[in-house]
């Protein structure tokens, strides 16, 4: 048996696997905050990285966005200058280091990283954003990040980058074979394709190619997107032994305290296991007291302190 999520110690999450890190989220009942960052700008605070501002307001995983798995930089870590960024990212072969393993050690928390399963085929309703390979899922990016010792790889798109439920479901049968961390799958809105973010045969697809987690977007998130859509999703995923993770995705993160708390409760009523609060803030990290809002709303004061204020060196 695993300790639950909200209870642990670095010491104890940092030997699970991903199995075991799925039972312990499970265990936590609905109670478990993914704080997604941006990784590769100048952070909210120049001294520290995102992850740790993050993790300080009660953040219990930590998303890393616009990872590249063959440039891997994290700005705000020791040492890592936008200067030195910029070498690495003109002369990758210079870049050894790891940061996700250096990140791990400041902050006690599960690491993961987005993926993008994009198709080329796909109609888009706006402009095409392209992006680095090192971001695209692949057999090479799931190998690359399970060496880099990535905890959680979630297989979804940024706007415009042209990603599909369809790429998304084959993305995972490849990330079975070549991660050994959790994968969660689902998408946060449209990414600029013409097709329904979540449906009951996407959430079907995405079970039967191995997903642990099915990420939907949060209930006050996605036009459409009703409180009874979730439910009905969310019974899906458990009858399929899935987790369930709600995002927001819409820069909504940067609501008012209020909105946040409404959009907690409502989606811990349908049920989901994860709640994700975006990165659309300044330095690309949500207002580090909306994090601590939502903390708060779906798991009260009481865990919120706890998470907060235990020493990583427990």
């Amino acid at each position: 048996m695993v300790k639950r999520l909200i209870s642990a110690n670095f010491s104890e999450l940092g030997q699970m696997n991903g199995a075991e890190l799925k039972e312990s989220i499970r265990a936590s009942e609905g109670r478990v905050i993914a704080s997604e960052n941006v990784c590769v700008q100048p952070p909210a605070d120049g001294e520290l990285t995102n992850g740790e501002l993050a993790s300080a307001f009660g953040a219990d995983l930590i998303l890393l966005n616009l990872f590249d798995c063959f440039n891997p930089v994290i700005l705000g870590l020791p040492g890592m200058s936008l200067s030195k960024a910029m070498n690495f990212w003109e002369h990758p072969e210079e870049n050894q280091e790891n940061p996700i393993a250096q990140l791990k050690e400041l902050i006690g928390r599960p690491v993961g990283i987005n993926l993008e399963p994009i198709s080329l085929e796909a109609d888009l309703m706006s402009e095409r954003v392209g992006i680095n390979q090192g971001r695209i899922s692949s057999k090479e990016t799931f190998q690359q990040a399970d060496k880099l010792g990535v905890d959680f790889i979630c297989l979804t798109g940024n706007p415009g980058t042209g990603v599909t439920n369809q790429q998304i479901g084959e993305a995972i049968k490849v990330a079975k074979d070549n991660f050994s961390g959790l994968i969660i799958a689902g998408k946060m809105h449209s990414s600029g394709v013409d097709e329904p973010v979540a449906t009951k045969e996407s959430v079907e697809i995405f079970a039967k190619a191995g997903a642990d987690v099915l990420l939907l977007p949060a209930v006050g998130t996605v036009p459409g997107f009703t409180e009874q859509d979730m439910i009905e999703a969310v019974k899906i995923a458990k009858q399929n032994d899935l987790l369930t993770m709600s995002a927001i995705g819409t820069s909504q993160e940067t609501s008012s305290r209020e909105t946040i708390r409404q959009i907690a409760i409502q989606n811990k009523m349908c049920g989901v296991d994860i709640q994700h609060i975006g990165d659309a803030g300044a330095g690309g990290v949500a207002p580090v007291e909306n994090i601590y809002e939502m903390s708060v709303a779906i798991r009260g004061m009481r865990h919120t302190i706890n998470r907060m204020a235990r020493s990583i060196n427990r």
